[in-house]
Formats: C-alpha cells, structure tokens, sequence
C-alpha cells in the first residue's frame, strides 16, 4: 500500500514538472524562469534546494554517530551560506542580470578565469547530485521492502527527475520546488508530533541527548580541533556561496528586494527544519534501540526510514516518505540543472561566437542528459555516505570559486592577475595537502583557502603600470 502511495505522488510529481515545462521559450526561462518569480516561489525553492537527502538520511545519521559537533558543515554551515548571501551578495549579483554565476567571473577576471571556476563548480555538483541518486535508491528500496534494489531504485530515481529537469528546467524546479515544500514542512511536522508521543515528549529527548553529551558542539580546545572544525564550517558556509543553484534563485527573482529577503528567509526555514530528521533518528535510540544497534556501525542512514516503517502508522509512513521524496527531488532537479546551465553557458558558447538562443537552449538540454548519466553511474560505484558526499562537494568551491567571488564584489582591486592567481594558488595547494598531507594540523581546504587570498592580494597589489608592460 506504501508502495503505490510512493508511485502514485512521483507521477503526479512529474506532472506538474511537465506543466510547468509548456512555460519555457528561450535559455532565460529554462536557467533562470524568466527572472520573473515571486517571494513565495523564490523562498520555496531555496528551501527545497537545500533541504535534500542529506538533511533528512545523512544528517541525523551523522549526529548519532558524532554528536552536535559532526554536523557543524551542515545545518549551520549551510543555512549560515544562505543567509550570507541574501545580506551580502544577492543584491550586487540580481542587478547584473546574468545568466549564470560563470558570466560574473567571465566579466570581472576574463574568459580564462571564468572556465576555470566553470570547471570547478560542475566538478563540485558531483557529490552532491550523486548523494541524492543515491538516496532516491534507497527510498525505493525500503518502500518496496527489497522488491527494488537499490541500485535500479537509483535508475529509475534519476530517470523520472531527468523528465521534467530536460524540458522545463528552472520553471519545472521552481514551481515542483514550491508544492514539495508544502509536503516537506507538513510532513516533517506531523511525524515529528507523532513521534514525540511515542517518545514521552520532546524534553524527554532532548534530555537524552543531553546526558549523552550529543549537544556539545564546540570542538576540544587545541590547534588541530579548531582548525578541522573551523574547516568544516567554512567548508559549507563559505565553498557554497559560489554555486550556480544558489545564484539561480537570485537571479529567477522578480526584484532585488525578493532575491534578499527570499534567500535569508529560506536559510533561517531550512536551519529550524533541518533539526526534526534530527530528533526523529535519536528518538530512535529510546524507541527502539535494537534497531539503532544494527544499523548504527553499517549503514546508519537506514535507521529514521526503518523506525518510521516500523513503528508509525500507515498514514504516517505516507507522510514521511512523501517528504522524504520532495526533499531528495526538489534538490535532485535543481542539482541537476545548475551545472548544466553553467556548463553550456561558460564554456560551450564561448566555442561558438554565433550561437543562437534556441540552439543553445538544446545544447542546456543535451547538457543536463549527459550529466544526469554521469552522477547516477558515479552513485552506483561509490562508497561514500549521503552526508560524505555532500560535505566532500564544496571544497573545491570553497579553494577556487569564492575568493574571485567576494574580492571580485568588494576589493576594488581585485583584477584578472589576482583571480587567476587565487584560483591557480587555492587549487595547487589544496591537491597538494590532500595528496600529501591528508591529516596534516591545517585542513588541506583551510590551506587552499589562505592560498587562494594570498593569490588574490598578490595580483590586485601588483602596480598597474606593470601590468600593463606585462601586456
């Protein structure tokens, strides 16, 4: 009976994917909705984006592993990047207009430098879209009690997000985002209520998880603790800023004014929402904890979907899984367009001087297919969890992409020397330490972050004069 719940609430998904889709006529509608979506639609989707697989799965599993501090990279590091973008970069970045974050780069630094940060931001994509294939099969797996593996449930997953992404991209992301958010919050809250009772309250919980010192969330006071802690937090909050699905809710925006408020707004829901999967998984460990024992050092991630088909009514299960669903897609579809967008923006036209707009808009399209195949068989051969895949995708943007972002908005030096340089110095020493010195004292991301700065100061101290005997 779940099971035909399930499928009947993805067709009807996929419906109004494909009713939003009849919307687009040109690139502008398919990456950015035609930069004409209300406060409500914008809000919605930069919610929905965020609130994914790993909010649901990879979080709570994370946290009864490892406790507050595990997941400092996310919720906090990650609502936090929503909130400073809103407060400091949206309304610089909507008055532009560009299509896509790579048009910032390209303007301000050069064709060379905006490639390269292209080329980052796809790669970074990969975790992150791989996480949410990865989930979809797992979903399926446990709805169809074992009928579905995972690895079809991840095909199937990836093939009926493919459907309206291809043709209605931003709009179909946008409006599915807004009627997914909707079940996210009610379904959260609902078994969040039904659990609670189950449990004797949420004080009982939370006492629990106090006596067990799972709240602590500051790290131990020595030089190698703060830094990976200041890593991880950085890591997410700052390596996510640069990111083409967060600039497109800025730009698919109305007016500056819903670009701002929209994205605080969706940061500070997503940050409040992102605690019930929390407290639904530890409620695990009072409600049953023979379940928590064997998954807990196997795959954790299985124990909130199993305590839910356990323990919870039928009507329950529906709503669960049905948010469980919104959320994985919701971030799916988006995930899915940003880089591909970006992809046929940045770096296949800059190939084509006379490329018309329809014919862009077909190599998006061929872009998102090809991705999409990508990450799913990138899903289907990893090891990695949920929560691994999408704190490992931002560290790349965290080296490269957003020391050119924020010096290129607000140090009026910063010049095409000095992007390149911080991109070139945050990439070179953050492979290194992660070839050589892994586990070194600096965080190879922190110390790629201090290189890319020293790359940025380098080049926008260098004399005009010399650059221009340069070239």
């Amino acid at each position: 009976m779940l099971l035909w719940f399930v499928i009947i609430y993805w067709v009807i998904s996929i419906g109004i994917g494909l009713w939003a889709a009849l919307r687009v006529k040109n690139t502008a509608d398919f990456a950015a909705a035609g930069h004409s979506l209300p406060m409500y639609i914008v809000t919605a989707t930069v919610f929905a984006t965020w609130f994914g697989s790993e909010a649901v799965l990879g979080i709570p599993a994370t946290f009864l592993k490892e406790g507050m501090e595990g997941i400092v990279s996310d919720p906090f590091g990650s609502s936090m990047c929503l909130i400073l973008v809103g407060l400091f970069f949206a309304r610089h970045l909507y008055s532009k207009k560009y299509l896509t974050i790579g048009d910032f780069f390209k303007e301000k630094y050069g064709r060379t430098v905006e490639v390269l940060i292209t080329l980052c931001i796809v790669v970074s994509y990969l975790g992150w879209v791989s996480a949410q294939i990865k989930a979809l099969g797992l979903v399926f797996n446990v709805v169809s009690n074992d009928g579905i593996t995972q690895e079809w449930g991840m095909i199937i997953g990836a093939a009926s997000v493919l459907i309206y992404t291809l043709f209605g991209g931003m709009w179909s992301v946008a409006i599915t985002d807004f009627v997914q958010m909707i079940i996210i919050v009610l379904g959260m809250l609902y078994i969040g209520y039904e659990v609670a009772g189950m449990t004797g309250g949420v004080d009982v919980v939370v006492a629990h998880a106090v006596a067990a010192d799972k709240l602590n969330i500051l790290p131990d006071w020595n030089v190698a603790a703060v830094l990976g802690f200041l890593a991880a937090l950085l890591t997410m909050m700052l390596g996510s800023i640069p990111q083409q699905d967060v600039f497109q809710r800025i730009t698919s925006s109305k007016n500056a004014d819903i670009a701002v408020k929209a994205s605080v707004l969706g940061g500070l829901l997503y940050f409040l929402f992102a605690f019930i999967p929390i407290f639904l998984a530890y409620s695990a460990t009072l409600i049953d904890p023979v379940l928590v024992e064997k998954y807990l050092n196997t795959d954790s991630q299985l124990i909130l979907p199993n305590l839910i088909l356990n323990h919870a009514p039928l009507f329950a299960q529906v709503l669960f899984f049905g948010a469980l669903l919104s959320a994985i897609k919701s971030c799916a579809s988006a995930t899915l367009l940003a880089p591909s967008v970006t992809f046929a923006e940045n770096i296949v036209k800059g190939f084509f001087k006379h490329l018309s707009d329809q014919y862009l808009l077909k190599i998006m399209r061929v872009t998102v297919l090809c991705f999409t195949v990508f990450v799913t068989l990138f899903a289907l051969n990893s090891e990695l969890s949920i929560f691994q895949m999408v704190e490992s995708a931002y560290k790349v943007t965290l080296v490269a992409a957003f020391v050119p972002l924020a010096f290129g908005v607000y140090w009026s030096r910063a010049n095409t020397l000095g992007g390149l340089l911080a991109v070139l110095f945050g990439l070179a020493t953050w492979i290194t330490f992660e070839l050589l010195w892994p586990k070194a004292v600096m965080p190879p991301q922190l110390a790629g972050l201090c290189a890319s700065i020293l790359g940025m100061l380098i080049g926008g101290l260098v004399p005009s004069k010399l650059l221009k005997a340069a070239s």
